[in-house]
C-alpha cells in the first residue's frame, strides 16, 4: 500500500462524497421543487447537507475558537494564539491574554499526536486559561510537511519536548494527555540528567500508556497481534500530489478515521441518521451538539510513518519506557534521574484506551523521587475523554491538578555540595 495512488484514491473518494452531498443539497433546495410537497426532497437536502459537512471536515484543521475570557476584574480579555517556538513538525504556541499580567501558574499542555489536531484539547485550554498562562504543543499535519524536512520519530518528538520546556523555563508545569505521556516523562528525565536548571516544576500524566502491559485494552491487544511488517504494509502510504508533503510516508488521517469509526460503527451510524432527521425538521443548527462533536472528531491529520511505527514498536511492543530502556540518539534516558520534579498520574476507572494501571506505572519508575513528590488519582466512572475534557475534568480533576501545581510551586532547593574530610583539612 506504500504508493501515492492509494492515498489519492482515498482523497478522491472523500472529495466525491463531499461533492455528492453538495449537489444533493443544492438540487433538493430549488424553490420550484417546494411546490410538489414531496417529503423526499427535504430528506434529500438534509442528507446532502450532513454529507457535505461530514466529508468536508475531514481535511480542515479546526480553529481554536477561544476568542476571549473573563478576567479577575470582571471584564473581557481578548485571547491571541502566538507562536513561541516554530519547528517543521510542530510549534509551541501560547494563548496570550491581552491586558493581563503574567500569572503565577505557567502550564504546558502536551497534546497527543494520534490522529487528531491539538484543538482536541480546546475545552481543556479554555478551562485552564482563567487561572494560568497556557502553552500548547501544536503538531503539524504530516501531509503538509515537505520531504526535505526529514524524518520525525519518537526520539525527535522527545527532543521537541525538551526544546519546548527549555524555552519556557524551570517554572513551567507540564500536563501530558494520553499518547505523549511516556515521551513527556522521558523528556523530563532527559532534562533532569542533562540540564537540571531547565527541568519543569511539576509533571502531570493523564491517561497515558506508560506501561501498556499493566492492563489490557483493545489497543494493547492490537499491538501484540499485528507484526511490524503487517502494520507497515497495511497502514503506511505516500502522500499524494495534492499536498506539500507529496511522497512522504505517512499513516493517513483518513485511514485512522476509518479505524476510529469502525470501533463504534453502530453508535456513529445512529448519530448521523438522527442528525439528518433533525436537519430535515429544521431542528439542527451550525453549532449544535452533533456538529460541535463531529467537526472535531472528523478532523484528522496524517502522522509520519516513522513516528507511528516507532510508537507501536518501542512504546507498546518493546515497552522501552516501562522497562526504563528508552534511548535518544543512542544514549539511555534514565527515568530514575528525576529527583525534583513533582509527578502526578490521573486515570479514569472506565478508560478503555489507557486502562487504569497503565499510567500510574510511572511512579514505580521514579526511583530517585521522594514519595512526597508523587501522587496519583483514579477518577470513578470516568472514560478516556472525560478525564481531560469532560465532566470529570471540569468538576474534579482540574481542581486536583491545579492544587497539585500550587503545592509544588516553590522552586526546589539547590543540593548542598558534599565536602570531603580531606578537603576540609
Amino acid at each position: 500500500m506504500r504508493y501515492m495512488y492509494t492515498y489519492d484514491l482515498m482523497e478522491t473518494a472523500r472529495n466525491t462524497n463531499e461533492w455528492l452531498g453538495a449537489t444533493a443539497r443544492a438540487m433538493a433546495s430549488y424553490p420550484a421543487f417546494a411546490l410538489s410537497m414531496n417529503p423526499v426532497l427535504p430528506l434529500m437536502a438534509a442528507w446532502g447537507e450532513v454529507t457535505e459537512r461530514t466529508f468536508g471536515r475531514m481535511v480542515a484543521k479546526p480553529d481554536w475558537g477561544i476568542r476571549s475570557i473573563v478576567g479577575p476584574d470582571g471584564t473581557d480579555h481578548l485571547v491571541d494564539v502566538k507562536t513561541v517556538v516554530e519547528k517543521p513538525f510542530g510549534n509551541l504556541v501560547q494563548f496570550f491574554v491581552r491586558r493581563r499580567a503574567p500569572m503565577a501558574r505557567k502550564i504546558l499542555l502536551v497534546a497527543p499526536m494520534s490522529g487528531h489536531y491539538a484543538t482536541l484539547l480546546r475545552s481543556t485550554v479554555a478551562s485552564l486559561l482563567p487561572d494560568a498562562d497556557v502553552y500548547v504543543t501544536d503538531w503539524h499535519n504530516a501531509r503538509d510537511i515537505p520531504v526535505s524536512a526529514g524524518k520525525f520519530d519518537v526520539e525527535d518528538y522527545t527532543l521537541y519536548l525538551v526544546e519546548f520546556m527549555r524555552a519556557l523555563g524551570s517554572d513551567v508545569n507540564v500536563i501530558a494527555i494520553c499518547q505523549p505521556a511516556p515521551l513527556t516523562l522521558a523528556a523530563a528525565a532527559y532534562l533532569a540528567a542533562e540540564d537540571p536548571d531547565a527541568q519543569p516544576r511539576s509533571l502531570t500524566l493523564i491517561g497515558g500508556p506508560i506501561d501498556p502491559d499493566a492492563a489490557a485494552t483493545e489497543v494493547t491487544d492490537f499491538g501484540r497481534r499485528v507484526t511490524m511488517g503487517q502494520l507497515e504494509q497495511t497502514a503506511i502510504q505516500r502522500v499524494g500530489f495534492k499536498y506539500k508533503g507529496a511522497g512522504r510516508l505517512v499513516y493517513p488521517g483518513l485511514l485512522q478515521l476509518q479505524s476510529f469509526m469502525s470501533m463504534n460503527a453502530e453508535r456513529h451510524s445512529k448519530a448521523f441518521a438522527e442528525q439528518i432527521m433533525r436537519v430535515a425538521r429544521g431542528e439542527a443548527s451550525d453549532h449544535d451538539a452533533h456538529n460541535r462533536f463531529y467537526d472535531e472528531y472528523l478532523a484528522v491529520m496524517d502522522m509520519t510513518a516513522e513516528f507511528y511505527l516507532s510508537t507501536v514498536e518501542r512504546i507498546f511492543k518493546n515497552r522501552e519506557i516501562a522497562r526504563n530502556e528508552f534511548r535518544v540518539n543512542g544514549k539511555k534516558v534514565d527515568i530514575g534521574a528525576i529527583s525534583q520534579i513533582a509527578v502526578k498520574t490521573v486515570e479514569g476507572a472506565n478508560d478503555d484506551i489507557s486502562a487504569p494501571g497503565q499510567c500510574v506505572a510511572a511512579l514505580k519508575l521514579l526511583t530517585g523521587l521522594p514519595d512526597d513528590k508523587k501522587a496519583s488519582h483514579l477518577e470513578p466512572g470516568a472514560g478516556h475523554y472525560g478525564i481531560f475534557a469532560g465532566k470529570s475534568w471540569r468538576l474534579n480533576i482540574r481542581p486536583l491538578v491545579l492544587n497539585f501545581i500550587d503545592a509544588n510551586a516553590a522552586a526546589p532547593k539547590p543540593k548542598k555540595a558534599k565536602i570531603s574530610l580531606a578537603s576540609s583539612q
